[in-house]
């Protein structure tokens, strides 16, 4: 259920005239900006045709659209705000997924950093040099609205937490491109593994044991996707704690920003 606040913003995604404004250049699917109007509001959104993706053999089922709009269900269910309002809808390049455009207007709390400055109580996730040779690791920082996204990466099995998903708005961090989430087999790969291990906050593991699917993700998802998403819930809750790295497996996205 969308929160009160999102009601304008999804009144406008849904019904608004859609004017394709520019193309994002270096996403590797047809990404597209545009200006949404409706009774005398406006906005900028972005827009993916179903028919810009290209065929992924790992995810043969479904749209990169449809999972798109079924990560924002979870998060609004959850009540967790993670991303930002998402519709699918029709628009000038057919059936695609529609979200709100987030204007940065911080430095994201993650990405590479000098190694000799990284701040203090900020988590090391990588090492990495330039092509100088000069020092960088890739860290994060520690904070409730990071960990609250790097809850619902591994609720969501989310492929492709790269930092530059991840975006500062004020007082609020948003996630964007779930494309590739939902997998049945496990295949979180993220920025955010300064939590591992740690224990689930109260408050969000109650949240996810209140959280219901029933009919939730139906027009977009497999039935043996949803239930893969409840059995991931399912250890979540009973582990209580984060979870580690696969150490048989690569768990960092590329490239990670």
């Amino acid at each position: 259920m969308a929160t009160t606040a999102d009601k304008p913003a999804l009144a406008l995604l849904v019904h608004g005239e859609m004017e394709i404004e520019g193309r994002l250049v270096d996403a590797s699917n047809t990404t597209l900006r545009v200006i949404l109007t409706h009774e005398g509001a406006e906005a900028r959104a972005v827009y993916k045709p179903v028919r810009g993706e290209a065929p992924l053999w790992d995810f043969p089922d479904g749209t990169l659209a449809g999972r798109e709009v079924a990560a924002y269900l979870v998060s609004e269910a959850l009540g967790w705000n993670v991303v930002p309002p998402t519709v699918l809808r029709d628009g000038p390049l057919g059936p695609g997924m529609c979200q709100l455009w987030i204007d940065e207007l911080d430095e994201p709390p993650v990405g590479f950093i000098p190694a000799y400055a990284v701040p203090e109580g900020w988590f090391p996730i990588a090492s990495a040099r330039d092509e100088e040779g000069d020092a960088f690791v890739l860290a994060h920082a520690d904070l409730p609205a990071l960990a609250r996204m790097a809850l619902f990466d591994a609720v969501v099995n989310n492929a492709d937490r790269k930092g530059g998903h991840v975006l500062a708005a004020g007082d609020r961090l948003y996630g964007v491109d779930h494309g590739i989430c939902f997998h049945s087999e496990s295949k979180l790969r993220t920025v955010l593994w300064g939590f591992a291990g740690r224990e689930i906050p109260d408050d969000l593991r109650a949240d996810l044991l209140g959280l219901s699917l029933d009919g939730l993700l139906d027009d977009h998802l497999t039935v043996t996707e949803i239930s893969a998403l409840a059995d991931r819930i399912g250890m979540l809750t009973t582990l209580g704690v984060f979870p580690q790295p696969d150490p048989d497996r690569r768990v960092l996205p590329w490239p990670p920003i």
